[in-house]
């Protein structure tokens, strides 16, 4: 038996999952700062205060950097958009940060996908879940490459005990997966969301070289941008480490955090834990840098998932001809 649910019933809970996901955000970004056990928050402001680092200057730099951070994600979110229909910045904006702020909760930022998607019709939900996923892949990729070969600097340079059996036999399972995977595609028995994976691969390949390329190339810019913020909290809070010494470590940090899945709002925990490990080496105090990491959390997520959330409780459903 079929039955309609009323209008208004309708109505009510798509109001109620908007101001759900906005207090949970909230809550969240509290949690976070109140009862984080790495770092207490009255601990947090005494240190900051203590040490009087932050004149105008440095923060509205600090703003600045974390703006031009975001615009370029825009940017990138707009150009992959480009290729199904052409929508303008500020639409861009709005999906992003509203995609962040849904994302906030889920794990290795899930939300953010149902949430961009949504602000689709139904025809074009599929594709830009799968534009999404490409605007992530080349992050993660810029974020790997830089990291791969900060990783190798590192160990060499600070003579890390590396256990080689557990490094071979992790590559070993890594290319055994891998080709499980090639021989999955080829016979087209694995999908996603009703599409084979040889029917996304031709779609990506089927894309203009050029939007792959900018893809990248705003990745990079990203990197550049939040790798060197994260540097000069460092010259802030008076680390003596040249700009060389310090990109090693901070890209083997970005690198090591970004392969272990986890909730937004414990990425700050997991790069804070990976950070004090990283930096230990070049003997900068365990309080200086998950300070840092606490500062680049509140920056380029907390701030702008905040904004956010007036995008997500303007949210209106598209229409059907979109």
């Amino acid at each position: 038996m079929h039955y309609d649910v009323p209008y208004k019933t309708k109505q009510f809970f798509f109001v109620l999952i908007k101001i759900s996901i906005v207090v949970g955000a909230f809550y969240f970004i509290y949690s976070k700062l109140a009862e984080n056990e790495n770092l207490q928050f009255g601990e947090f402001m005494a240190f900051l205060k203590e040490n009087d680092t932050f004149s105008t200057k440095n923060i509205l730099f600090l703003f600045f950097l974390s703006i031009f951070n975001w615009v370029f994600e825009i940017l990138k979110w707009k150009h992959l958009v480009k290729t199904i229909k052409n929508i303008s910045f500020k639409d861009a904006l709005e999906q992003s940060l509203g995609g962040l702020t849904a994302s906030l909760i889920t794990p290795n930022r899930i939300g953010d996908y149902g949430a961009k998607a949504a602000y689709y019709a139904k025809q074009f939900r599929k594709r830009i879940v799968l534009l999404n996923l490409l605007g992530n892949m080349a992050q993660m990729t810029i974020t790997t490459l830089f990291g791969v070969v900060g990783f190798i600097i590192f160990v060499n340079r600070y003579q890390i005990d590396v256990d080689y059996y557990k490094v071979v036999r992790f590559g070993f399972l890594l290319i055994m997966l891998s080709l499980f995977a090639v021989f999955g595609i080829k016979y087209k028995r694995f999908s996603i969301k009703g599409y084979s994976i040889n029917r996304i691969l031709e779609y990506i390949k089927r894309m203009p070289s050029q939007t792959h390329l900018t893809n990248l190339s705003l990745s990079l810019i990203r990197y550049l941008i939040f790798s060197f913020q994260f540097y000069y909290l460092l010259t802030i809070f008076g680390v003596d480490v040249d700009y060389s010494r310090a990109m090693v470590l901070i890209t083997s940090m970005y690198f090591l955090a970004s392969i272990v899945p986890s909730i937004s709002i414990f990425d700050v925990v997991i790069k804070g834990s990976v950070a004090v490990f990283l930096f230990g080496f070049v003997e900068v105090n365990e309080l200086t840098i998950l300070s840092i990491i606490t500062i680049m959390w509140l920056l380029n997520f907390a701030l702008p998932s905040l904004f956010g959330s007036y995008f997500v409780l303007n949210f209106k459903l598209p229409k059907i001809e979109e």
